[in-house]
């Protein structure tokens, strides 16, 4: 090309400068229209980001009650939360474009509550059913999975749902479930014990102190394999409950982008393999 420039006349070598000029700011012009591009998708990420309304910019705030094995309980060994929930909320948060983030351990009664007021947790996810007195204080995600309760009892106990409706008899649950709702329109005439804690419920039927104990059935599996192996399942309830995560009735874009997280979760094999790994199986 050089020695080929050397001959060009005037004219023609103008007219290569000019058809040069013009190529240069052709290029000029689309590496500026490529960079309006890259800000425009920037500022698009943030404005939804921003629609979210969460607590702390990038991340999801989860509130959780964490001791209800196999959802959501301390590891012992890395003092974090693990379990079917935490790996549930990871990945959507993940698929949100965002991290997740979880607040200290609270009582369960309180987790509705606490994304009704609003401003320390965007979401609440403890293995929660949804319920129509609950939808009134709150909003739900699409359900995300399907559970029952389970009445416990003591391996050598014939107690079942029809001689533990005794005055006599003390039937536990955890305050504010489900399952107590169950026990006050089941058992009636049983004395009602509404505890925070699944191990303290536990411990009180394997050591006498209440002689049943009202939980969701895979919490109910998991804590019988693991821990409380001289207790059984006296009665599978099928109550045909559905989890989902709670969202604040002011955060309806918090609501649709978890929705719609999930929706992927499920379609490209995310949720199967998270229920594989604490179910041993789909659910």
């Amino acid at each position: 090309m050089k020695k080929i420039s050397k001959v060009l006349t005037g004219g023609v070598a103008a007219l290569a400068t000019c058809a040069l000029a013009f190529s240069l700011a052709a290029c000029g012009g689309s590496s500026s229209s490529t960079s309006s591009s890259s800000s425009s998708s920037s500022s698009d990420n943030s404005s939804s980001e921003a629609s979210l309304n969460l607590v702390n910019d990038g991340k999801l705030t989860v509130a959780a009650e964490l001791g209800f094995a196999p959802f959501e309980y301390i590891d012992t060994n890395t003092n974090q939360p693990t379990g079917f929930d935490v790996d549930m909320a990871t990945a959507l948060a993940q698929k949100m474009g965002l991290e997740v983030n979880y607040l200290p351990n609270q009582k369960f009664d309180t987790l509705v509550p606490t994304i009704k007021e609003g401003g320390k947790a965007d979401v609440a996810i403890a293995g929660i059913t949804i319920t129509d007195e609950r939808e009134e204080e709150v909003d739900f995600s699409d359900p995300y999975l399907d559970s029952n309760q389970a009445l416990v009892v003591k391996s050598s106990s014939s107690d079942d749902d029809t001689t533990l409706n005794d005055s006599s008899k003390k039937v536990a649950c955890q305050a504010g479930t489900t399952g107590e709702e169950w026990i006050k329109e089941n058992l009636p005439n049983a004395q009602l014990v509404a505890l925070d804690d699944v191990t303290a419920a536990m411990t009180g039927v394997e050591t006498g102190l209440y002689d049943g104990f009202v939980i969701d059935l895979p919490v109910a599996d998991n804590q019988l394999k693991e821990s409380f192996t001289d207790l059984k399942v006296a009665k599978e309830i099928p109550t045909g409950e559905q989890y989902g995560i709670v969202v604040s009735k002011d955060n309806p874009a918090l609501k649709e982008a978890i929705n719609k997280a999930l929706q992927e979760m499920k379609d490209d094999g995310t949720m199967d393999q998270i229920e594989t790994k604490w179910f041993g199986t789909t659910l």
